[in-house]
């Protein structure tokens, strides 16, 4: 059959990340499991109850263990997302889950018995030069002390870690592996089956049946599994409301974002921002439609780029080059580092059969960085690559300049650096082709949509996130009519000023894998505004700002987020940043209006 994927062992292994970096043989990674087993049940059972009397020593026999630990789980679960269906590889992932709740139980203890101890002894191992490498590991863990609990709930909730974690687990399954997408007309006109590499692609297709008949097939499968679903993403919610009531938390956002020490007052000026930016967005929809010459914008007309004299298409090497050439201002030890990553195993490039949807960077310390793709071959293409590397480039600068209580860099920075390196692409091509109107107006699309889909849309899903977890906290059902009016409704409110908002959109929300991420969506759309200033400093400024973008990268958990993004000049607890960049996305918007009529 026709655009049928390809298995896994049929594809082109040059195309393929290389594994074998983290665990060289299966007898490696099988010796590690059994050396951290062996550590749980018999070194970390034994700290029980003595803690206290060398913490230094507990902390440092953790911290080797949760070295190992991350290269395990690394290594199980990009093993298993080449091909999900495997069940070798599901089994392989399996047993890294249940060893890492083993871990969680037997060492439930340590935060307990830490914070047990007197302040003033933890402030003096926190300001103990000789134990430099854990004095943010301090210093936090004094401040979750009221939300810590007794050692025998950390026990037991530790011991649920599975259990809680089962609803997304169940969704990466069932959207992974299980889900029965129906045949679509392709491009060519053929018919093949509808995959989530494909849907891009399919989406932005310039014959409007071809779109139309993708968007309606991708929302109306998840729509027919809409019970099994709701009760999935349900089952989410009350997990984490009923953790974060135990930890004792007003609410669940509060419970996600003060451990990264986020005040709620940037979640909430972010989405008072953007609200009062959506006449701009409605002024955007209104060129598209006029473009594009509907008499009503529909929702599958929001992707197509709407110039079509100009157009970019490229294979995967030709996409990497022009990544490197858009981000060579970042200097030359950038995109050596980047070049080492193309040719040494770093990236897993094409879709496969049951291959994981979308694209990621993941990796362990002590280890090269990774990006998992599924790349197709056009602007959009390169620009998730330079996405995907600014996340590898960022834990490659932290890793190497921290040590490892300190690398792990905290959610909040983590959309930065890959949207920075988006942003700065998109300006290297404005300025490549600024004498091409067709051009100029294409790349200014894309610089609209990048925006849309990244500030607003992120914006409108954190919207959804607030109300579905307020729900459950407030007692009201969450049910597919109940969840879908809200996320139906929402739409509306973003995109019904100048779009039809077609009814199938309410299934849309039942797709998200990062509605399973509690409270994620929204550092998108502050990382886009946080990208765009520090983008735009880098090259009104150069070398110095430059300097000072690559002492944010380097900075891991050194420091907490809000300061580490100071280094690099943005302020996030006031509303400048996102201001100043929605005041880009109206500029732009003006721009596109007058290329049009040259393009």
């Amino acid at each position: 059959m026709a655009n049928e994927l390809k298995t896994r062992s049929e594809m082109d292994p040059r195309w393929q990340w290389r594994l074998d970096h983290i665990f060289a043989t299966e007898e490696e990674f099988e010796k590690c499991m059994a050396e951290v087993r062996n550590q749980t049940e018999t070194e970390v059972r034994r700290w029980k109850g003595h803690v206290a009397e060398d913490p230094q020593a507990a902390l440092r026999l953790m911290t080797d263990i949760a070295q190992k630990t991350a290269k395990l789980m690394s290594y199980a679960r990009m093993h298993k997302d080449e091909d999900s269906g495997d069940p070798v590889r599901q089994a392989r992932a399996a047993r890294v889950d249940s060893l890492m709740v083993e871990l969680g139980s037997a060492s439930a203890f340590l935060n307990p018995e830490l914070l047990a101890m007197p302040e003033e002894e933890l402030r003096k191992l926190q300001n103990d030069p000789d134990f430099s490498e854990y004095s943010e590991t301090m210093r936090l863990l004094i401040r979750k002390k009221p939300h810590t609990l007794s050692v025998e709930m950390e026990g037991l909730l530790a011991s649920m870690r599975d259990a809680l974690n089962a609803p997304g687990d169940i969704f990466d399954m069932f959207n992974d592996v299980d889900i029965p997408f129906p045949e679509v007309t392709m491009e060519d006109g053929t018919k093949g089956r509808l995959t989530h590499g494909n849907y891009g692609p399919l989406i932005r297709s310039r014959d409007r049946a071809i779109r139309k008949e993708a968007f309606e097939a991708m929302h109306g499968t998840y729509g027919r599994f809409a019970s099994t679903l709701s009760a999935t993403y349900a089952g989410n919610v009350k997990a984490f409301v009923a953790i974060a009531r135990a930890r004792h938390y007003a609410s669940a956002r509060q419970a996600s974002l003060d451990p990264l020490e986020i005040p709620e007052s940037v979640y909430d000026n972010l989405l008072a921002e953007v609200e009062n930016a959506l006449p701009a967005l409605t002024e955007y929809l209104e060129v598209r439609r006029e473009k594009l010459g509907v008499d009503e914008l529909h929702l599958y007309d929001l992707y197509v780029p709407i110039i079509d004299s100009f157009d970019m298409k490229m294979s995967f090497p030709e996409a990497f080059e022009l990544v490197c050439k858009g981000l060579a201002v970042l200097g030359e030890d950038y995109i050596n580092t980047l070049r080492e990553g193309y040719a040494g195993g770093w990236i897993d490039v094409y879709e496969n059969k049951a291959k994981a949807s979308g694209a990621y960077s993941w990796g362990c310390y002590g280890v090269h960085p990774y990006v998992l793709l599924n790349h197709t071959d056009d602007l959009g293409g390169a620009m998730t690559l330079a996405h995907e590397l600014g996340h590898s480039m960022h834990t490659y600068y932290s890793d190497h300049a921290q040590p490892f209580p300190k690398s792990h860099y905290s959610l909040f920075v983590a959309e930065v650096a890959s949207t920075c390196n988006e942003v700065l692409l998109m300006r290297y091509l404005m300025k490549k082709y600024k004498d091409n109107p067709a051009a100029s107006a294409y790349l200014c699309n894309q610089l609209l949509e990048e925006f849309r889909t990244t500030v607003f849309r992120q914006t409108m899903f954190a919207a959804f996130e607030k109300e579905s977890h307020a729900m459950q906290e407030r007692g009201d059902a969450l049910t597919y009519e109940s969840l879908s009016k809200v996320y139906y409704d929402l739409n509306c409110r973003y995109y019904g000023g100048g779009s039809v908002v077609d009814d199938v959109i309410r299934n849309e929300w039942m797709r998200i894998p990062h509605f399973y991420r509690d409270f994620y969506v929204y550092q998108y759309a502050t990382g886009f505004s946080a990208a765009v200033a520090i983008a735009d400093r880098i090259l009104r400024e150069g070398e110095s700002a430059v300097k000072d973008y690559k002492r944010f990268l380097s900075a891991g958990c050194s420091v907490p987020p809000i300061e580490a993004l100071r280094y690099a000049g943005v302020d996030m607890e006031k509303p400048d940043a996102v201001r100043d960049a929605l005041q880009v996305f109206a500029q732009t918007v003006r721009d596109l209006k007058a290329l049009v009529k040259e393009a």
